[in-house]
Order: structure tokens, then sequence, then C-alpha cells
């Protein structure tokens, strides 16, 4: 005959062993961030994070500076462009002049300039790519015209060059052959306009780089 063996109760035991289990997975969830308390604990510490840090940025082109010095526009204004040494009747002396306009326009915003603490010189050279060339007459349908510029920020009060960089532009235009002569000269005159306006706003920013981070 058998008999079931005799197993004693401990209801007290298991009901403990469960809310012992309950309390470490309430711990658990608790440090991965699950619940509110953790939420809310995290976002305090982001915000606190970004009250600490927010006084270490500066805008790069707001009115005021953290130390109360000139901001950036008016260190712009401070530069003096030296007129872009170039062969008198040639196509760069009309491209250097273009070049200088555009790029004081860009610094000062047409205010005109302030009492100059730093000069930039600037030496360019053209290009012009023949890219498409017709099968029949062998004349380019698309040229690639090019500035290379080479520029140099030198600190008035001191002589000593801060900023030595080359930057460079390339834009194509149309040729619609020697039938629209007028049309092909304007092309290239618009094309000269479009890369004098890329290395301009290429040097503004390398200045305006230098002007916030001193680099």
């Amino acid at each position: 005959m058998w008999w079931p063996s005799a197993q004693p109760a401990r209801p007290c035991a298991d009901a403990e062993s469960r809310r012992g289990r309950l309390r470490g997975l309430g711990m658990r969830d608790r440090w991965r961030g699950n619940g509110p308390a953790s939420a809310f604990a995290r976002l305090a510490a982001v915000l606190m994070l970004a009250l600490f840090t927010a006084g270490c940025f500066e805008p790069l082109y707001g009115e005021r500076t953290l130390v109360g010095g000139p901001n950036l526009r008016e260190r712009l204004r401070g530069v003096k462009v030296v007129p872009i040494p170039a062969v008198n009747g040639s196509p760069e002396a009309r491209l250097a002049v273009e070049l200088r306009n555009v790029l004081l326009y860009e610094m000062t915003g047409g205010e005109g300039s302030v009492n100059p603490t730093h000069q930039l010189n600037i030496q360019l050279t053209s290009t012009r790519q023949r890219v498409i060339l017709d099968i029949t007459t062998a004349l380019p349908d698309v040229e690639l015209y090019g500035i290379n510029a080479t520029y140099t920020l030198t600190e008035i009060a001191t002589g000593k060059p801060v900023v030595t960089a080359q930057t460079f532009a390339r834009v194509t235009y149309d040729n619609p052959g020697l039938a629209q002569r007028f049309a092909r000269a304007r092309g290239q005159r618009d094309a000269e306009d479009r890369a004098a306006r890329v290395i301009a706003e290429n040097i503004r920013s390398r200045l305006a780089s230098y002007f916030a981070a001193g680099t």
C-alpha cells in the first residue's frame, strides 16, 4: 500500500521568498531606470549638466561676447583687405576687384570698416578647362572655370601672420559656340563672379573661425 510522503508545510518561508524576489526585481528596475522616479532623476541630471555647461559656449554670430569684448562682426570689420595684385587689362584684374568688393561686403555687411587691427593679403590665379567637346566642330560645349587663392591674415600691432591658408572654387558654364560669342563671354563672366563669391565666403568663414576660437 502506498502512502504519500509527508512534506512539511512552509507557507511563511514561501511568502518571504516571493517577497524577497519582488523586492529584488524592484531594486533592479530602479537601478536600470524603469519607473517615474528614475526618469525624473535622469531628467534632472541632464538639466543640471546643461545648466553648468551653458556658460562654456559662445554663439558665433552673437551680439555680445561672454567676456564683454568686441563681437565677431566688429572683429571682421577691423580687417583691412589689401587690393589684390593683378596685371592691368588682364582677366584677373577685373576678378581681383570683384573678389575684394564681395569680401568687403561679406565682412562689413555694407556698414564700412573701422580702425583696422588686421591686414588681409590675397594672391589668386585662375584656370579654365574644357569639359565637353562637340564631336562635330571640336569646340567646347561646357567649360570649367576655377580660382585658386592664397591668403594671409596679419596682426597689424605685431606684424605677425596669424592665419595662412588656401582655398579654391570650381564652376561650370555653357559655351554656345562661335555663333553666339557675346553669350559665351557673358557666361564666362558670370562664372567668374560665382567663383569669386565662393572664395569670399570661404575666406570669411576661415577668418570667423579664427576670431571666435583663436585658431
